[in-house]
């Protein structure tokens, strides 16, 4: 299952297929008891888009047969010990792939040219997503980071690793046998490319980046800039031959405080457009607001969620299974946020107070 959303496979995603390109949606659960009937939800929802594809009369014998072929093999490569609170399946002629979300997603399914994305956008800017890099003198690590994990991240040339006879460079350091290995040159050289491949890694990948290791290899890496330059230091050695859960343990309390302290930002920025008639509001008027490209900044409570229906003037309230009720909107105004330049924050639940779970800050 697919978990990290780049850039370049966002754009691949919104490619235009052939009819039909199937989306699939479900929401999973991580825990019992509420994950005992993802197994039946999920067989379900395929059967829909099945059934779909068989009413749709646009759709040829082979076409039906394709997709739902790849349909079932999504469906096998599923594996609902590891999800998180959403799935997507999606499928088309000669493809599928499977998406984990940490967000949830309501259940649909949609039969177009194109894949449905805008879940999978908004699950990326809510799971805040993250590097960490750990370094020693013989081994540097890369971890996909999330809302609730890190993990090891083999791709772009990482993990690098180097060999030399009897060599524990952070052992020695510790009990005093040398003065330190990172002022060997051929531990510089190796960090060097090291930083070098995470900053070809950013250019396409661009996420905030901590960074793990001794306070002499963090020094090191200082010296070189680049353009990971304004990486948070985590000084806590031995990572990068850790577990994840380690390393998720030692950056945690460093997330933490910088989500505190992004929170309060966004405070004084929603404050400040008071102030200057520039504060936006509710699903309505942050909808409009967002198909015109006026939104700076949009913030959200983590789980506020509202089902709306258009008619025709404004969103109003809805039911869930209402016709023409729209159960993702939230989503839509990140997705169509993130599209215009906007910089969207998502917050604790209640930060907002009586803005009612979704605020912005316009630009004009």
């Amino acid at each position: 299952m697919e978990h990290a959303l780049s850039h370049a496979t966002l754009s691949e995603l919104r490619r235009p297929r052939p009819y039909p390109a199937v989306s699939v949606l479900t929401p999973t659960h991580r825990r019992e008891p509420l994950n005992a009937e993802d197994r039946v939800r999920l067989r379900n929802v395929v059967s829909e888009a099945k059934k779909q594809l068989e009413a749709d009369p646009s759709v040829t014998r082979e076409r039906r047969a394709d997709v739902g072929g790849q349909l079932d093999r999504a469906l096998a490569e599923v594996d609902l010990s590891h999800t998180e609170d959403g799935l997507a399946i999606f499928a088309a002629p000669g493809e599928y792939q499977v998406w984990s979300l940490a967000r949830p997603v309501p259940e649909r399914v949609v039969l177009a040219d194109t894949f449905l994305t805008r879940n999978l956008v908004s699950a990326q800017a809510a799971g805040r997503p993250f590097w960490v890099l750990s370094v020693s003198a013989d081994r540097v690590t890369l971890w996909n980071g999330g809302v609730d994990r890190v993990v090891e991240e083999r791709r772009g040339g990482f993990p690098l690793a180097r060999r030399r006879e009897n060599f524990d460079a952070e052992r020695r350091e510790r009990v005093g046998d040398m003065p330190s290995a990172f002022r060997d040159e051929d531990t510089r050289h190796f960090l060097r490319d090291a930083w070098t491949t995470l900053g070809r890694l950013l250019r396409d990948n661009p996420r905030p980046v901590y960074v793990t290791g001794e306070p002499a290899a963090l020094s090191l890496l200082e010296e070189f800039g680049g353009v990971a330059r304004d990486a948070v230091h985590v000084p806590h050695g031995g990572l990068a031959h850790a577990a994840p859960d380690a390393v998720w343990q030692a950056v945690r309390p460093v997330l933490d405080a910088q989500a505190r302290r992004d929170a309060a930002a966004v405070t004084r920025e929603l404050d400040s457009a008071r102030g200057h008639k520039t504060f936006a509001a509710g699903v309505d008027e942050l909808w409009r607001n967002a198909r015109e490209g006026r939104i700076r900044l949009l913030a959200v409570e983590e789980n506020y969620r509202i089902t709306v229906r258009d008619d025709g003037d404004h969103l109003i309230p809805a039911e869930s299974g209402d016709l023409d009720a729209r159960e993702d909107i939230v989503d839509e105004i990140v997705e169509q946020c993130l599209e215009t330049g906007a910089a969207v924050r998502f917050l604790p639940d209640g930060t907002l107070g009586d803005a009612d779970g979704i605020a912005g800050v316009l630009r004009y």
